[in-house]
């Protein structure tokens, strides 16, 4: 490393008096931007921190992997994300099976279950909120205030929607009932559970569910554009009980900043979980450089998205610069063949697709919708 700034005061004697005012302030943005990994200790590798006594670490490529799957989730058409053969179900998830897909029509809600042969586990993705309807939630989210004591652990409370979008929905037992079935035939491999947006908060409640609850240990979540969910002790109790945790955030992405965080209130305000990673670019004029920041154990590091105001969609909607956004602007509704997806359907129209269900027998292709007058299923053409 002493070479190295060696060699380079040796070239700035050398090129100063050859160069204009300009010129020099590019080449130290440049040596600036090459250097910063170095100083700060990080490659493009792995991230390590300490939480306690164990070690946990940030993986860039893992990160990669899983916010594909968070992109996949977003499909429309139930046939393609069942086969893995949709457009987003390729690059590093190939190879993915998926074991079971969950739709609740009547709360616009989706997730999947699938085994990963790299890395070699089970993992549970849940979907966000759908495209035409992302301004309205965020504009929703300002004036949301803590309404749920959280079970068992005093002093905690934490958002209802985002509890009940979990809980009191068909998404938890079809969840755990396919986390349960994956486990037998796969062993005890670890369960990576992923989100985007509010799906992210479901994803959340998802992995604590699985420690507290279930009794599992090798649980790691990892979310995207994540707003917070409850107050300083559940965030306090949540990182004891699921400590393998990455909230990735993106440059002045709105949703991490919801519902507001207000630091002279702390024990009244909602307040994230550690880690943060927060993805910005720095640089100056056309040399930019994406950061890739670890943020401390508070959960609300002020030098991290915190230090920006949170104003951006559009930064919402790409992370690693995969494209998180829903395929239609549509009402929520899923498109699927039933005459060959195994699938069951109870009588409010929500849909479990499981390697176990017993294929029905339609000849359509059929679009699945809410209406005012409850959940609607409508054939279009045959396939």
């Amino acid at each position: 490393m002493q070479n190295l700034f060696i060699a380079i005061s040796h070239m700035f004697e050398l090129k100063l008096s050859l160069m204009d005012q300009r010129g020099w302030l590019k080449i130290i943005a440049l040596i600036f931007l090459c250097l910063l990994p170095l100083s700060q200790g990080r490659g493009l590798g792995d991230f390590r921190f300490k939480k306690g006594d164990s070690d946990h670490i940030y993986n860039k490529t893992l990160a990669r992997i899983l916010v594909e799957y968070a992109s996949a989730v977003y499909t429309v058409d139930l046939t393609e994300l069942f086969a893995w053969t949709c457009s987003r179900c390729c690059d590093f998830t190939e190879g993915f099976e998926v074991v079971e897909i969950i739709v609740d029509v009547q709360n616009c809600l989706q997730a999947y279950v699938g085994v990963s042969p790299d890395p070699n586990a089970i993992i549970i993705v849940f979907r966000g909120t759908q495209e035409n309807s992302i301004q309205n939630w965020i504009e929703d989210l300002f004036w949301k205030q803590l309404d749920l004591n959280y079970p068992g652990m005093p002093d905690a409370m934490v958002h209802h929607g985002f509890y009940s979008a979990y809980h009191n929905t068909t998404l938890r037992p079809a969840v755990l009932r396919a986390v349960e079935k994956t486990r037998k035939l796969k062993g005890d491999v670890p369960i990576i559970v992923v989100g985007h947006s509010m799906g992210a908060a479901m994803a959340s409640f998802c992995a604590l569910d699985l420690v507290v609850n279930q009794g599992l240990k090798k649980v790691k979540l990892m979310t995207f554009g994540q707003p917070r969910i409850g107050n300083a002790a559940f965030a306090s109790y949540f990182i004891e009980q699921v400590p393998d945790t990455i909230r990735v955030t993106h440059a002045r992405d709105i949703v991490p900043h919801l519902p507001p965080y207000y630091q002279y209130f702390p024990q009244k305000t909602y307040h994230h979980f550690p880690r943060e990673v927060w993805h910005h670019d720095i640089g100056l004029g056309n040399l930019v450089y994406t950061a890739e920041q670890v943020c401390d154990e508070s959960g609300e590091d002020p030098t991290c998205s915190r230090s920006v105001t949170g104003t951006s969609v559009k930064d919402h909607l790409v992370y690693l610069g995969v494209n998180l956004k829903a395929e239609t602007w549509g009402t929520c509704r899923i498109v699927m063949d039933y005459s060959v997806l195994p699938y069951q359907m109870d009588l409010a129209g929500n849909v479990v697709l499981s390697k176990d269900a017993i294929p029905k027998e339609p000849e359509s292709k059929y679009i699945v919708q809410p209406s005012k007058h409850g959940s609607r299923v409508s054939s279009t053409s045959v396939i």
